[in-house]
């Protein structure tokens, strides 16, 4: 238990073990929960249903896991990062299947499995230094090449679901920029850059939840495809 209790700190604003050392990192953690309220009215305002419900929650539960993580910092912590923005990816790439694609569940796990296994591989592939160079940002390759395929499959399929993914995949790609340079830019900037990397993610999960909240009713069912 006690090394699940190890102090972590890989970001430069923060300056010690306390609680309170990453106030920057900390605070900006209230974008995904502003983002996952606003889901949240957006989708009960357009009536998408429950499941929409439960990606604008989880939003805000992204938000939680990561306040937690940049206030008490230590190898427990981290899980409440990781899990809930690892969950939310793997849950709207679902989502992307069945309700903007409307695919039945068969072709959905097919697809979901086909697409993970690629993109873990790839990034797998990727040599060490290039990990090391990126802040450990190039872990978050499948999340984006996720919103980058999809969202390009959608629009060629005339969805308007498929320009939010493409608008989140680059808002994604500055965001991870900032995370990218956090540690290079500390002495000249001593809070660091983390914090725009939680700004604007918080503004591309919003870009998300809205196109789940305004195109993400179940579709009509389609022979074949099963129960929604």
């Amino acid at each position: 238990m006690s090394q699940l209790l190890e102090a972590i700190d890989i970001y430069c604003e923060r300056t010690g073990p306390e609680f309170w050392s990453e106030p920057l990192n900390a605070l900006t953690n209230l974008a995904f929960v502003a983002a996952g309220l606003w889901g949240v009215r957006a989708v009960r305002s357009n009536d998408t249903g429950g499941f929409a419900m439960v990606l604008a929650w989880w939003v805000v539960a992204i938000g939680i896991g990561s306040g937690l993580f940049h206030t008490f910092a230590n190898r427990l912590t981290i899980w409440a990062d990781i899990l809930p923005i690892a969950g939310f990816t793997f849950a709207y790439t679902i989502f992307n299947l069945r309700r903007f694609l409307g695919m039945g569940w068969g072709r959905t796990i097919a697809i979901f499995i086909a697409f993970y296994a690629a993109a873990g591989l790839i990034t797998w592939s990727l040599p060490a230094w290039l990990d090391a160079a990126t802040n450990g940002t190039i872990g978050y390759l499948p999340a984006w090449l996720a919103l980058f395929f999809f969202g390009s499959w959608l629009v060629v399929r005339g969805h308007p679901a498929g320009w939010y993914n493409l608008a989140a995949a680059a808002i994604f790609i500055v965001s991870a920029a900032f995370r990218t340079i956090d540690g290079d830019v500390c002495s000249a900037i001593p809070t660091g850059t983390h914090f725009l990397w939680h700004t604007l993610n918080g503004l591309m999960l919003g870009v998300l939840l809205a196109a789940t909240a305004r195109h993400g009713r179940r579709p009509p069912p389609v022979k074949g495809a099963g129960e929604y």
